[in-house]
């Protein structure tokens, strides 16, 4: 267990999307080909060379380079989960029994058996918090982005002037060094209620619609599972679209001395190399996993998203997010009937699917340099209401993080006899946000400039949480 009564401390440096070698003149900053595209791609009419230099000298080390996020939009219980209160009345702990887990002292719900068997190699935080309480949207914006602007009861969809997703940072900050998609979100665009607008925190926000992640829409559990978009037409060859691709570059040298530049754009190359990348086509055919392999992770369109987003991890995607819900109200939103979805359904899907990722992760030497983070909206009420469900809940919940760069086997700050409130190391999702750039060599605190070349900082508002790195 982690102790109390340490102050939450922030180091950090500036960073940027290129490497820094270890030894040579002028910082001997290495710039990789996907980082000078990935500046290409978004001018530097805002970046002087002083201060692009000054941030290659200074970047971090990372201590991970992927992230699996796997977000149980709804709101899920974390009374019901991760910090369940056995003393308490029948009203507030609910139907379920806490656990034993593979670290003494720490127990977690009965509906989780396996995922208790990897809790060694985990991190529980039970005492987030943050100010939005009616609107899922702001509070999954809140969650994924660590930008709290507020809590409002109507809809509300995504935008342009949003912060950033994590993915969109991370593509133009940390682009992947192979030819592969940067980030991914499945299996659905999650909307704000059934016919809603789509939720804002999974997109490029103020960075442009260029950091959107590749979405991928369809049920990787569907027999005939395919990505069209990925994949060459008819009688098209690798080597035809390489030619191509040529002829295209020609007509655009011959454009800009002609007249104002027409330039092929790095998202058009990156576009081309995908589709004759054998990485990315191999990463997307699942049917090759072994049955007792996709079984594992739960024949259901969350578990063989899960195992998806393992393959595309592999093939050098830095981030993959898999929104648990097609709409805010579908899934983990359990005002009614709470233990009976959680027991039916909803844990034992994550169950297999996590347990069997963390298994997958380790067992090809990943877990170390991979950080899975299991998150939601908020949390839910304390008290069970007279539907047998629990209604929302900002004031105090909980998430878990597995793998690399974290402190295993612990559990930070606490929460009250109910599960109401915190009473020590009390936690936003700025703070958490900012940890998990922080893993991956970036400054929170860096600025970062939008479509306008106006500055922003990376985390508005959070700390790195010191206390619970590795």
């Amino acid at each position: 267990m982690l102790s109390a009564g340490q102050s939450l401390k922030h180091t950090g440096a500036e960073a940027s999307s290129c490497r820094t070698a270890r030894e040579g003149p002028f910082a001997a900053v290495e710039w990789s080909r996907r980082a000078v595209l990935a500046w290409g791609a978004v001018g530097l009419g805002g970046l002087t060379l002083p201060r692009v230099l000054r941030a290659a000298a200074t970047v971090r080390e990372p201590k991970i380079d992927r992230c699996m996020l796997i977000f149980l939009n709804g709101g899920p219980s974390h009374l019901d989960m991760w910090d369940m209160k056995p003393q308490a009345p029948e009203a507030i702990r609910g139907e379920f029994r806490p656990i034993a887990t593979s670290v003494p002292g720490l127990q977690i719900c009965e509906h989780l058996p396996r995922t208790a068997r990897w809790m060694h190699r985990g991190c529980v935080i039970r005492s987030m918090h943050h100010s939005v309480n009616n609107a899922h949207a702001l509070a999954v914006y809140t969650a994924m982005t660590g930008h709290d602007r507020g809590d409002v009861n109507q809809l509300v969809g995504a935008g342009g002037e949003d912060h950033p997703s994590p993915g969109a940072v991370l593509a133009r900050l940390r682009p992947p060094r192979k030819n592969t998609l940067p980030h991914v979100a499945m299996p659905y665009q999650t909307r704000e209620g059934a016919g809603g607008p789509p939720q804002p925190g999974f997109y490029g926000g103020f960075l442009g619609k260029q950091y959107d992640p590749f979405w991928v829409l369809k049920d990787p559990n569907a027999k005939d599972f395919s990505i069209r978009e990925l994949t060459l037409l008819d009688g098209v060859t690798p080597q035809r679209l390489h030619q191509r691709q040529l002829l295209l570059e020609r007509i655009d040298r011959r454009l800009q001395r002609q007249g104002p530049p027409a330039q092929l754009t790095a998202f058009q190359h990156q576009a081309l190399e995908l589709l004759v990348s054998p990485r990315v086509q191999r990463a997307f055919r699942i049917q090759e996993e072994k049955p007792t392999v996709r079984d594992a992770y739960g024949r259901n369109i969350y578990g063989q998203s899960v195992l998806l987003g393992r393959r595309l991890l592999e093939a050098g995607t830095r981030l993959v997010t898999v929104s648990w819900a097609p709409h805010a109200n579908a899934t983990w939103d359990t005002h009614g009937q709470n233990f009976r979805k959680l027991k039916g359904e909803l844990l034992p899907q994550l169950d297999a699917a996590l347990s069997a990722l963390l298994h997958d992760l380790e067992q090809r030497g990943m877990l170390q340099r991979t950080l899975v983070v299991v998150n939601g909206d908020f949390g839910r009420t304390p008290k069970v209401n007279k539907n047998a469900g629990r209604d929302h809940w900002n004031y105090c919940y909980s998430i878990a993080l597995f793998g690399g760069g974290i402190k295993q086997g612990a559990v930070f700050g606490a929460s009250d006899r109910t599960g109401a409130f915190p009473t020590r190391d009390a936690v936003t999702p700025g703070d958490v946000v900012a940890t998990l750039y922080h893993l991956f060599g970036l400054d929170p605190h860096q600025e970062v400039r939008d479509v306008l070349d106006r500055p922003h900082r990376l985390v508005p508002r959070g700390e790195v949480i010191q206390r619970i790195l590795g």
